[in-house]
């Protein structure tokens, strides 16, 4: 209840769970059937990259900045041009209205889904914290396919699943508080989730401190059921310090078809311009893949 995302808006973290959130997005969208999407942690939705808490940290010039002006950052300029899936989603920051004149704002899970949403998919927002939530609902009020539930996410997947589209995504992003006792709460819940909508796509963000304690998470997940589990990671400094965050990942169960082919030239094109004191490293593979007949 402690964690204000507007401190960390734009960071190298984001960098990687949005652009993977597009991707997935866009996966969704090459069927004309409407989907569902589900964010159990939303945040207020979107983030000054002007104001206040942004200023304090100034994450961002580490994260979406170094993509989108990479001549500014010694040692991060880009010789060649962008995957298409990263300037898709590029794009869709920078013409977002607010930053005509720069990049004032930057947009968290929900509206950058709910940008890229038509109007017979629909939204499922939960957040917890009063303050957030209401902010989430002044951003959406005037959008009928969104719709905020100031609840614990957790708790309303049991509501909310399976979504009346019977397709769709469900976004799980805590700000992981409780630490390595979060990572068993999210697999009660993906367990659960699993048996209401066993066909749904899940993807789980989690910060990388100790590698040590990401890979029961993962050993659970090679045991959870789902019969694709595709993992993406960027790494901006070793896994070996728990003081500082090290790197980040994103686990998707269901994983859509293609979606590794999609993201691996997005991840090795970001790893040398979110460098830091040393070169970034990423990875993809699957976690669980079915095998092919």
């Amino acid at each position: 209840m402690n964690y204000r995302h507007a401190y960390h808006a734009g960071n190298f973290a984001d960098v990687l769970k949005h652009s993977v959130l597009f991707a997935l997005i866009e996966a969704l969208q090459a069927k004309a059937t409407p989907f569902a999407f589900v964010d159990t942690h939303a945040g207020s939705g979107c983030y000054a990259l002007d104001g206040v808490e942004a200023g304090k940290t100034g994450e961002y010039k580490d994260g979406i900045n170094r993509l989108l002006f990479p001549d500014l950052h010694a040692g991060s300029a880009r010789t060649q041009p962008l995957p298409s899936l990263l300037r898709r989603w590029l794009d869709t920051i920078v013409r977002m209205p607010g930053n005509e004149h720069g990049l004032r704002l930057y947009p968290g899970s929900p509206l950058q889904v709910a940008n890229a949403m038509r109007d017979s998919d629909s939204a499922q927002l939960c957040e917890l914290h009063p303050e957030e939530a209401s902010r989430l609902r002044d951003l959406f009020h005037h959008d009928h396919r969104v719709h905020v539930h100031e609840r614990n996410g957790y708790e309303a997947l049991k509501a909310l699943l399976p979504p009346k589209e019977k397709r769709g995504l469900v976004l799980i992003d805590p700000p992981y508080e409780a630490q390595d006792a979060e990572y068993r709460v999210i697999e009660q819940a993906l367990k659960a989730a699993l048996q209401r909508w066993p066909t749904g796509v899940y993807a789980v963000w989690y910060p990388i401190k100790l590698r040590s304690q990401v890979q029961p998470f993962h050993r659970w997940l090679q045991r959870c059921g789902s019969r694709r589990v595709l993992r993406a990671e960027l790494l901006v400094h070793p896994d070996d310090s728990p003081l500082r965050l090290n790197g980040s990942g994103m686990v998707i169960l269901n994983a859509p078809w293609k979606l590794d082919e999609a993201l691996r030239d997005s991840l090795r094109a970001m790893a040398p311009l979110l460098s830091q004191e040393r070169p970034a490293e990423w990875r993809l593979d699957w976690l669980v893949e079915e095998a092919k007949d």
